[in-house]
């Protein structure tokens, strides 16, 4: 999935403005502007539209992590794992919003995409484990529609 359109969903699903935006992304260590968020979040045909790198995205997804649960300055930070993938998405959501198996569950049921047990934990397996599975797009977008679902009714 796009990181634009990954940004575009989790600022939906927060009510977030360009500002926060900024803001989130700027927890994680790096200086960026408004301008570039606002770029970065319009749809592909409008004018300005700019991709969003991999470091954007790491950047936001540690950020909302520290947004959502506060930065626990005792413990060093996680170094950047790059490419972001589906996967790496997911896993930083979950922390972020502190959720449990059976949140995920429900949240992948409430749009009528149930997964098994043993799917979800192949999620969040390490790449190269024998039980891991790779994130597709449509389940990712399928998760983000439940969290806004949850999270804004």
């Amino acid at each position: 999935m796009l990181n634009n359109d990954v940004l575009r969903s989790l600022r939906y699903t927060l009510d977030l403005s360009d500002a926060q935006m900024a803001d989130i992304i700027q927890l994680s260590g790096l200086q960026v502007d408004q301008a570039r968020v606002s770029d970065v979040l319009k749809k592909d045909d409008e004018e300005g539209f700019q991709a969003c790198d991999d470091e954007l995205m790491a950047h936001f997804l540690d950020g909302l992590v520290y947004f959502k649960r506060g930065k626990d300055d005792s413990r060093p930070p996680q170094p950047f794992e790059l490419p972001v993938t589906n996967n790496m998405v997911l896993k930083k959501i979950r922390v972020a919003f502190e959720l449990k198996e059976d949140d995920m569950h429900a949240i992948m049921q409430s749009v009528d995409c149930p997964v098994s047990k043993p799917e979800m934990s192949a999620l969040f397996r390490k790449f190269g484990h024998s039980n891991y599975r790779t994130c597709g797009d449509q389940f990712l977008r399928n998760f983000l529609k439940g969290l806004t679902l949850r999270l804004r009714g």
